[in-house]
């Protein structure tokens, strides 16, 4: 149970540093709105996969995620400086689209509400009618 508790807070102090490397450390321009979503690691804390989200078009997304693989080395060595780890993980980015999913999501349910509406809108006019004659 506690090796679970220690990969869950590694999990969270990779999420938090690669962040701030994100924000203040990474000057690439290629990477453009990029926000840390979740880490996920191994039993053995040797690779962890970290999901990105990005926003932008298509083009941005993937010049997004050139930057993020050339910046892959610094991040491993900062990431190995900062959490002081026996081994530092062998580190890959993985794009997260739970946030445009649910976005679509949103859209649909909206949608749904929207033609509800309607739907009601004239069938308490086709009442209204009646009760009128």
């Amino acid at each position: 149970m506690s090796n679970k508790l220690r990969i869950e807070k590694l999990q969270e102090l990779i999420k938090q540093e690669t962040g701030k490397m994100l924000l203040n450390d990474i000057k690439d321009p290629r990477i453009g709105f990029v926000t840390v979503t979740d880490v996920e690691m191994t039993g053995d804390l040797r690779e962890a996969k970290i999901f990105v989200s990005i926003m932008g078009g298509d083009e941005q997304v993937k010049n997004s995620l050139e930057g993020l693989q050339s910046a892959l080395g610094f991040i491993r060595r900062e990431i190995g400086k900062r959490i002081r780890l026996r081994f530092t993980p062998e580190i890959s980015f993985a794009l997260d689209t739970s946030l445009d999913y649910g976005d679509h999501i949103q859209k649909l349910l909206l949608q749904v509400e929207g033609d509800l509406g309607n739907a009601d809108n004239a069938q308490a006019g086709g009442n209204e009618n009646s009760s009128r004659e």
